[in-house]
């Protein structure tokens, strides 16, 4: 058998129907943005604790996400990753119905609750992403793709929510007559948006396949009812035996290459400890990911909130910079409606133009790093567009922040979840670790909003708008310190434990055997490792502490006891070499990083002619409610 391979390519097919699938949630998740400021109002809330709730009624949605993110991401493992998926769209659905006939908060909390636990396809998603895509080297297109249609949904949804709430208001001569929209203002843009959940549901059950590897060789009922389908849309008979003989095949066909071993990447569901789960690096990918959702998620839920505040005119009395000013830009939900759909275009465009040539020609975790020393910048700048008088210059700055902070997300998301997969040790865990992802980041976007509307409340009253967007760009900045600490991994195989093949010589012969003809063996996210040659030193800075020791255990003289001594001195080597790299890395990049943000912070005490207005700044942080004059 030769050494050479094809040319790797994306399943188009399977990765569309799932985009299909993913549609619809962003949808349900920002049409309530723009109209969420009016609803509130609605239930009798004042224009100034708006922010508050706002801010809790998106936190219960993501504390009951996280609660139940582990136990879909173990049903997953356990029952298949489709049938939850589908579960997961058709609760999203009912409960996002439910919503728009809210007539009171604790309702619309409750409800909003609900939607949070009743849906787990975040994690369950990305899981399914990486156990379709087994090349490294089309990572970053097969995980944009994801967020490219959050992008697009992004963009339809607050369309929905600032066209259709409240028809009745809106068009008169439309809807003015139907006493359903009278009664519930706010269920017109999900009445819409439930027809995307049909479709979305609809293409899982008949065109989506099972990939988790336990599940593909039972019989799918919905798998073959599309066949059907397509058999019975096709108009040339012979083309459509042709084509239903080749679907059929596919319905099954594996989506890892075949020189997986299935039978130990069939893991039993929770035969993975937490010590598998949370190695170094992968704890350190769930903190970084846990703090971009917190401070991005809190960004878009503060930013409609900080459209919709009454401008307030600046005199002297009332401003005094850098940090004491108020006002936002007074819009109505038409036009936060717009703004937002013109960010959602953004960041599509940003995704399907950008961000995988970006990170092939400079790696994934080099444009990570980059959007988390911008981002926090874009955050505590975003205020200062309410201070421009001149309404298109205004515009164009708020726009061109918006955009800024649009590319160092859509960068940042798709690399996170890139480098968590990477960073997982064997597919039998990578779906209770996406469980954890999704938990973790679920109390971010949890914490964020909630913190965040408290924040505004406060910065509001006391005349410190600034005072959220302040509170983000320090946990931004925070979230950036454990980026370089990210060391990139090699993925998770598919291939047994190195312990157990050691110790099990019946278990290691099959192994040996079954690779003695094949001079290339690929790890399902990683680059190929040549088998039966002794890894060299000069090989070692090339090959991932992992891929060294599957390197030498699978050697034709594995059996020698002298290996497992090669394979720690290895791992020994090469971990300090990682180590004194990311210390020398963290020490430069981070001292750099702090020499500019005291600089920075003086610049503002030096230029700042209100004397308390630094003082109040920090006080916010500790909730410090103290009476200073103004």
């Amino acid at each position: 058998m030769t050494g050479s391979r094809t040319k790797p390519r994306l399943p188009i097919e399977q990765l569309s129907i799932l985009a299909v699938a993913r549609f619809a949630e962003p949808i349900a998740y920002t049409s309530v943005f723009p109209y969420l400021p009016a609803m509130i109002r609605d239930f009798g809330i004042e224009q100034n604790k708006v922010a508050r709730w706002a801010g809790l009624t998106s936190a219960v949605f993501s504390i009951a996400q996280s609660i139940t993110a582990v136990p879909w991401g173990k049903a997953s493992d356990r029952f298949g990753r489709k049938p939850v998926l589908i579960c997961g769209l058709m609760s999203t659905m009912v409960t996002f119905l439910i919503w728009g006939m809210s007539t009171s908060l604790p309702m619309a909390i409750t409800v909003r609750a609900i939607q949070g636990a009743g849906n787990g396809n975040v994690g369950i998603i990305r899981t399914m992403v990486a156990e379709m895509v087994t090349e490294r080297v089309l990572q970053p297109k097969a995980f944009s793709i994801m967020p490219l249609v959050w992008s697009i949904g992004s963009v339809v949804g607050p369309s929905f929510g600032g066209f259709f709430a409240q028809p009745a208001k809106q068009y008169p001569n439309i809807f003015g007559n139907i006493e359903l929209f009278k009664k519930f203002p706010y269920l017109l843009p999900n009445l819409v948006g439930s027809i995307f959940f049909l479709i979305s549901m609809t293409s899982a059950i008949f065109f989506l396949k099972e990939t988790l590897v336990s599940k593909r060789g039972e019989k799918d009922w919905g798998l073959q009812m599309g066949v059907r389908i397509r058999r019975a849309l096709s108009r040339n008979p012979s083309s459509a035996q042709r084509r239903a003989s080749f679907v059929d095949g596919e319905a099954t066909a594996p989506l890892v290459p075949g020189n997986v071993n299935v039978k130990h990447s069939a893991a039993k569901p929770g035969s993975a400890g937490l010590r598998d789960v949370f190695t170094r690096q992968s704890t350190i990918n769930l903190v970084t990911y846990t703090f971009l959702a917190f401070h991005s998620v809190a960004y878009d839920q503060n930013i409609p909130v900080y459209l919709n505040h009454p401008r307030q005119k600046h005199t002297g009395d009332n401003t005094h910079m850098p940090f004491y000013f108020n006002g936002g830009f007074g819009l109505d939900i038409g036009a936060i409606g717009t703004i937002v759909s013109l960010y959602g275009v953004a960041c599509g465009l940003i995704q399907f133009l950008i961000y995988s040539p970006l990170v092939t020609r400079y790696g994934v975790l080099n444009c990570f790093k980059v959007c988390s020393i911008i981002l926090p910048f874009t955050y505590f700048f975003t205020p200062y567009c309410g201070l421009i008088e001149d309404t298109t210059a205004r515009y164009t700055a708020l726009a061109i922040l918006m955009t800024v902070k649009a590319f160092g997300i859509i960068i940042a998301f798709p690399s996170t979840t890139i480098l968590l997969t990477n960073s997982a040790t064997s597919l039998s865990i990578l779906g209770t670790l996406n469980g954890f992802a999704t938990t973790f980041s679920g109390l971010g976007r949890a914490a964020g909003p909630a913190l965040t509307g408290l924040t505004f409340t406060w910065g509001a009253e006391h005349g410190y708008i600034v005072a959220p967007f302040a509170f983000l760009a320090f946990f931004a900045a925070l979230g950036a310190i454990p980026v370089f600490m990210i060391h990139e991994g090699d993925g998770p195989t598919a291939t047994p434990e190195l312990s157990e093949a050691e110790d099990n010589d019946d278990s290691e012969d099959t192994l040996l055997s079954s690779d003695e003809d094949d001079d290339v063996s690929s790890p399902l996210l990683g680059n190929p490792v040549t088998r039966g040659r002794a890894t060299t030193p000069s090989r070692r800075s090339e090959l991932g502490i992992n891929q060294i020791e599957r390197h030498i255990t699978n050697a034709p003289f594995s059996k020698w006891k002298g290996n497992r001594r090669r394979v720690n001195d290895a791992k020994t080597s090469r971990r300090d070499d990682i180590m004194c790299t990311e210390f020398k890395t963290y020490t430069r990049v981070w001292t750099s990083y702090f020499l500019f943000l005291l600089f920075f912070f003086f610049f503002c005490i030096r230029i700042g002619t209100h004397s308390h207005g630094v003082v109040r700044f920090s006080l916010l942080f500790f909730g410090n409610k103290l009476s200073l004059p103004y």
